[in-house]
């Protein structure tokens, strides 16, 4: 492993003060790139994110007909005609869930085959139930191991008019269908298998993106959404701070007694991810119970917090964290218990957290894995801020969504040394 690979925390001896403003929502500029890339004209994003995740995308559309312009390090100018044309050949997405269900449902509207696929990661990760919804859409589509690469052949329409979706295992299922509903030729509905669903709080990110750029929708019950056929308009749309980002920063703060201004008021977030600011202001009381199901991304974050509460912590409705960029409840256990064994308990698809305040000042050598997951070694830093000798092992992982966070830490006083 050369020394790119490795990168040790050094441990802050006074508080983090100062100024970090986070990146743009990966979520919402994923969004907002396609809904642009669908649209009729020329849309300006600004605030956007530019990582692996967003240039995925931006990529993806210009294989596709789409020009996307990137004026500035924050802004895209997408002109479109309002058709994704076939590219060429697949669409390689890397490990960008957003951008492989999105597409995969926008694609089922356009006019011949595509192929969306992925990095050995993403080849992991589920699409089955989006795949099955298409399919009783009368979408010709094929997945043939549940996961990427999926192949859509499709004809510039829905057989149906109406489809219900088991969005159990993530949210963005219902996302993608609702993005591609607008583009259809008659109104369309989505109803959910049962109550399950990921974090809902990103359907409403959603519903907001689409009607910025002209869309209609209703909700006729909490289970069904209506999705009027009314395409795209180009528009100029301002993307803000990515709050999953934040929480690594609010966290920070709390943990070394610091002041750090991230310029935006936890309670103007619209993201689901910003309801993680009042757990984290709680340290180091934490609650004894914390439900993650609305708050997904924002869980590795408060895990590795909880290793220094006052009480241990238990984490549950995290199951869909088993199929994110890696099994996160595995990697967090793992992470946890080379720092010091038995601080991490895994029961069921639960997440016991031990937690030990003395933690704090001890040298406690340990070489995190971070299994190429850019939410485990951004969360695990965070250890590395109390403990000495916290090492991430491919630290470089975090431009899939953050590519500026050491930066941003080293900005703070934080001390950082490859190798």
């Amino acid at each position: 492993m050369s020394t790119e690979d490795r990168l040790t925390i050094r441990p802050t001896r006074r508080p983090l003060v100062g100024h970090v403003a986070p990146p743009g929502s990966k979520s919402i500029t994923n969004r907002a790139l396609l809904l642009a890339g669908l649209a009729r004209g020329v849309s300006h994003l600004t605030g956007a994110l530019k990582s692996d995740d967003t240039r995925y995308m931006a990529d993806a559309l210009r294989a596709m007909g789409v020009t996307v312009e990137e004026p500035d390090e924050t802004s895209f100018r997408v002109t479109a005609s309002g058709e994704l044309r076939p590219p060429a050949g697949p669409l390689f997405l890397g490990n960008a869930g957003t951008a492989t269900r999105f597409l995969t449902a926008a694609v089922a509207l356009g006019r011949g085959r595509y192929v969306i696929d992925g990095d050995e990661h993403m080849r992991k990760r589920p699409i089955k139930p989006l795949v099955d919804a298409l399919r009783r859409l009368g979408v010709e589509v094929a997945a043939p191991t549940g996961c990427p690469p999926v192949t859509v052949d499709a004809t510039g329409r829905f057989a149906a008019d109406r489809v219900v979706i088991d969005a159990g295992l993530s949210s963005q299922y219902v996302s993608a269908l609702l993005m591609a509903g607008a583009c259809a030729r008659e109104p369309f509905e989505i109803e959910l298998a049962g109550s399950e669903i990921g974090a809902r709080g990103y359907i409403d990110l959603t519903l907001a993106a689409m009607r910025a750029f002209g869309a209609t929708i209703s909700q006729p019950s909490p289970s069904i959404w209506r999705v009027e056929p009314t395409g795209y308009a180009a528009t100029d749309y301002h993307v803000e701070p990515d709050a999953s980002a934040a929480t690594y920063l609010w966290a920070a703060d709390v943990l070394t007694g610091g002041a750090i201004d991230i310029g935006t008021p936890a309670a103007a977030f619209t993201q689901p991810d910003a309801m993680a600011h009042a757990v984290i202001a709680s340290f180091p009381r934490m609650p004894g119970v914390i439900d993650g199901s609305q708050m997904q991304d924002a869980v590795p974050t408060l895990a590795v917090l909880a290793a220094f509460n006052e009480t241990p912590v238990r984490f549950v409705g995290i199951s869909n964290l088993r199929v994110k960029e890696c099994d996160r409840i595995r990697a967090l256990s793992t992470g946890l218990n080379a720092i010091r064994r038995g601080l991490a308990t895994e029961d069921g698809d639960d997440l016991v957290v031990a937690a030990d305040p003395a933690l704090a000042g001890q040298r406690l050598p340990a070489a995190i894995d971070t299994f190429a997951d850019h939410r485990i070694a951004m969360s695990f830093a965070l250890a590395g801020l109390r403990i000495e000798g916290i090492t991430i092992l491919d630290p470089n992982c975090v431009a899939k969504t953050y590519p500026g966070y050491w930066d941003a830490l080293a900005s703070l006083g934080v001390g950082l040394e490859r190798g």
